[in-house]
């Protein structure tokens, strides 16, 4: 998870009062964080990827200043019109289709905030960037260019500039095969026949996204005006990613200023800092929380985590979720909000009004036999989220869509659906790490749903064991061995059946049962999975899998 360090120096400043350093390690984990570790003079702590409006200190002192009651309540900012536009080329539409940019204007910047806004970039790139595949930022000195701006193909042979940490003008492709960002992120435009390019009225090259900044627009000491560019995928991704630095900035002092973005069939001014509207209702948190509360508390507890809120009537409080809240999806998200607000101290423990003798559940027993067991054979355990989306669940694993519990109100195009396997994840968990030294040998206990028959509104959760191992000679054999070992080590008896499976290798795939007693404990299939998911997901070497569903 992201880390971030921070002087108390510098939170004071934001804040605009002083606190003492016993208080401020008390109030961090009550808004989610986990303080790593601290001395006289910095703290490090750690958040979730969801809160990505927590990867700067000016985000974590909006928030406490909401819970020192210094300012409550919706933040507001104030936008005005730069005047400036940036216009889209056509031919990126199936490259890197989105970009989204504002203006910046009168910061100030020493060395630590230098340091600080690089790692604020770099963690976004990682926590809604998915490595910069998904979103990627580019901040430059808006001084030294001048508008309108163009966000336009780029040709790999005939297009130039100097990037970053150079001194002399490469071509793209020279940028790709020479520069160490280039070769590091060369991928994201691999087979391509065009580069994504930013440049200004005077085709002087901003960014090549997603790869490398110009020099041209380099940051400094003395840098007082910005330009932000966010390119990505996915629209929502980026706008959101724009929102968050916008009014990072905005908490440091700096004053925003929408552009307009010119696509082929539409145009937007950005950032919208429109807050989303959504009703809480005072029962739903009662029940959830375990408290007892009114309609103006909740409204309060919202109000102390930075939400506008208005009581509609005894039951009914109406919310303003600020744009950069992008973890508020869901009413229950909000009732977890006035927990926090509500401060969780305060929430007493009840004991439970019945006479129980406790004991673990006998299949999480059985679960944790198996991850000991796989681990005692040499594989490291991950854990994939639950949601995914129909490319890479069925058509790059080679199947064929089925019947499936789907996301009524995708936040991303990435997560549509409930996974009905666990391959699929560890694939892109392989994917993700292809720089780190094989073999790589990784499995996953977790739960996978179904629809219920032909009823689309029930499902059922399944828990499966799915294990990869990826290596120049991995084969049959191998795991093949591995899957007798986990059921020996079960104590189950094992049978081995000719299968065929869209995602392995005719003739290196096996169907495999494990019995005990002459019960059916569980099933599934192992072998070497198809080279064309094994390329699909890019990678360069063998991948031997198994997947059993528990019975």
């Amino acid at each position: 998870m992201p880390v971030i360090k921070f002087t108390y120096q510098n939170l004071e400043e934001l804040l605009g009062t002083s606190l003492d350093q016993e208080e401020l390690l008390e109030l961090l984990p009550m808004i989610g964080s986990d303080v790593e570790d601290y001395d006289e003079e910095e703290v490090k702590v750690e958040f979730f990827p969801n809160r990505p409006d927590f990867l700067s200190v000016e985000g974590v002192a909006r928030t406490l200043r909401g819970f020192l009651g210094i300012e409550t309540g919706l933040p507001q900012y104030h936008t005005e019109s730069s005047g400036m536009t940036m216009t889209v080329d056509p031919r990126l539409d199936k490259i890197r289709p989105y970009v989204a940019c504002c203006v910046v204007e009168g910061i100030e910047l020493d060395e630590e905030k230098l340091k600080q806004l690089m790692d604020f970039q770099e963690d976004l790139h990682w926590v809604l960037g998915r490595d910069r595949r998904k979103v990627a930022i580019g901040i430059h000195n808006l001084d030294v260019v001048r508008p309108p701006f163009h966000y336009r193909a780029g040709s790999p042979l005939e297009d130039s500039f100097i990037p970053l940490e150079c001194e002399e003008e490469l071509t793209l492709q020279e940028i790709l095969e020479q520069h160490k960002k280039g070769r590091s992120y060369a991928h994201l435009l691999e087979n391509l026949e065009y580069y994504p390019l930013i440049v200004d009225a005077d085709d002087n090259v901003l960014s090549m996204p997603p790869i490398i900044n110009g020099e041209l627009t380099k940051l400094t000491l003395d840098t007082r005006n910005l330009l932000i560019d966010v390119t990505g995928t996915d629209l929502q991704a980026v706008t959101q990613t724009l929102i968050i630095l916008a009014t990072s900035f905005a908490e440091a002092g700096g004053r925003i200023g929408t552009m307009e973005m010119a696509y082929p069939d539409r145009t937007m001014i950005l950032p919208d800092l429109t807050p989303q509207e959504m009703m809480v209702e005072v029962e739903d948190s009662e029940r959830i929380i375990g408290i007892t509360l009114n309609a103006r508390e909740v409204a309060q507890a919202l109000e102390r985590v930075r939400m506008g809120a208005e009581v509609v009537d005894e039951n009914t409080v109406k919310v303003l979720v600020p744009p950069f809240r992008v973890d508020i999806l869901h009413q229950v998200d909000l009732v977890e909000n006035v927990a926090i607000g509500y401060s969780f101290p305060d929430i007493k423990p009840d004991l439970p009004r019945v006479a129980t003798v406790a004991r673990e559940d006998p299949r999480k027993e059985f679960e944790t036999l198996i991850r000991e067991i796989m681990v005692g054979l040499g594989l490291v355990e991950v854990m994939s989220l639950m949601l995914t989306n129909e490319e890479h669940h069925y058509h790059m694993m080679g199947l064929t869509e089925e019947e499936r519990v789907e996301v009524a109100q995708p936040i991303s195009q990435d997560r549509t659906m409930i996974r009905q396997s666990l391959l699929n994840g560890l694939l892109e968990f392989l994917d993700h790490n292809k720089h780190e030294d094989l073999p790589q040998k990784i499995f996953e206990v977790g739960e996978v749903v179904y629809l219920d028959g032909d009823a689309e509104t029930r499902s059922q959760g399944v828990r499966k064991l799915a294990a990869a191992v990826t290596h120049s000679h991995a084969n049959f054999t191998e795991i093949k061995s591995l899957t007798a070992a986990v059921l020996t080590n079960l104590g189950l008896d094992m049978d081995i059946k000719i299968k065929e499976h869209p995602s392995f290798l005719r003739g290196r795939c096996a169907g495999v049962e494990g019995r005990k007693d002459g019960l059916l404990v569980l099933e599934g299939v192992f072998g070497e999975m198809n080279p064309g998911v094994v390329t699909s997901f890019g990678l360069e070497y063998p991948v031997v899998a198994l997947e059993v569903e528990f019975l």
